[in-house]
């Protein structure tokens, strides 16, 4: 096989390995349609590689073919194209990793089109909490849509589940209804991945195995041998993969990744002056207040607080935009 260029997705990485699947040229053989290439970084990108992950699932990517030998199709990754949306956290890092930084940008996935947020009605109760971090990243991230899962709603009354999650319906929020018991809101969550690149995240024993083996049977293993996230440390090992769904309606553009490196997720790149135009409730109420500058914390003339008070914003809400905001000053006070 002639070495010759070839562009791609990134559908899998593991220890500074990547699997690309290729386009499928139109002079390509016939045998290399979706034809997947291992491939390492070139030397020259290894450099800029230190300080954030130069390449990550969902990256679109061209590589030089190498020759094929007993352990399969290789390539080079030689260059990365600009990413529409990009989801990351930050990453504690020692010596040379992150070029003498003491955090780097550690990327979940490249160009995700939308992102699942899977919550319980009950058992585990919600934690709304967790809920307002991920929509503040998913909200920096440049994501088209962000999407709230609230999943075993056969076991909490119906008005208290509506109740709960009104104000992310009022904001603007997709909010899907479902129950891997009963079956109900399957249809809906299908639909929403045909043809896109999807991730999944969400607290443990909120049911997303079943919801998963039931998008398509067998999804859930599927995630879950190629999650294998973990950190001890400063040293954090991921293995990540994007999933082609399959199956009646899914296209050959319908990925999905589990994204469990959101769980314990540290925000990255927001300074706590940002912070309130990521609450999407908060933000229309920023350019009221008395002062530029305000923090909506004591401040006379805050509209943040005002529209608080009034009903306009949840107390909940609030009470996580203080919450984070005291959690950025003290990360950027380290820093």
């Amino acid at each position: 096989m002639s070495e010759r260029a070839l562009n791609g997705l990134v559908v899998k990485e593991q220890s500074g390995f990547f699997w690309v699947e290729a386009d499928n040229p139109v002079d390509a053989p016939a045998d290399e349609s979706g034809a997947v290439y291992m491939c390492r970084l070139r030397g020259r990108l290894l450099e800029d590689a230190q300080s954030s992950d130069l390449v990550a699932i969902g990256d679109r990517v061209q590589i030089s073919v190498l020759e094929q030998d007993e352990s399969g199709l290789k390539g080079v990754i030689e260059a990365v194209e600009a990413r529409a949306s990009v989801l990351s956290r930050a990453a504690r890092t020692e010596g040379n990793r992150g070029a003498g930084e003491a955090e780097r940008e550690h990327v979940i996935i490249a160009n995700a089109d939308q992102i699942f947020f899977v919550f319980a009605a009950q058992h585990p109760a919600p934690n709304l909490r967790m809920l307002d971090r991920f929509l503040v990243i998913g909200e920096s991230s440049g994501i088209d849509h962000l999407v709230i899962i609230v999943n075993k709603i056969d076991l909490e009354d119906p008005s208290i589940i509506q109740a709960t999650f009104a104000p992310y319906q009022k904001m603007g929020y997709p909010v899907l209804y479902t129950s891997a018991r009963d079956c109900a809101g399957i249809d809906e969550v299908r639909a929403r991945l045909v043809g896109r690149i999807s991730a999944l995240t969400g607290p443990s024993g909120v049911g997303k195995s079943s919801l998963l083996n039931l998008i398509q049977p067998g999804l859930g293993r599927s995630v879950k041998q190629v999650s294998g996230y973990h950190q001890e440390g400063v040293h954090t090992t991921r293995d990540s993969s994007l999933i082609k769904l399959a199956g009646a309606g899914f296209t050959s553009k319908s990925y999905l990744a589990d994204t469990p490196g959101m769980r314990q997720l540290s925000l990255w790149d927001i300074e706590p002056e940002e912070l309130d135009g990521y609450f999407v409730d908060i933000a229309p109420f920023i350019c009221r207040c008395k002062f530029n500058n305000c923090t909506h914390v004591d401040e006379p003339g805050c509209a943040v607080r005002a529209a608080t008070k009034q009903g306009e914003i949840a107390v909940s809400r609030y009470q996580s935009y203080r919450k984070l905001r005291a959690e950025l000053e003290q990360a950027y006070a380290l820093y």
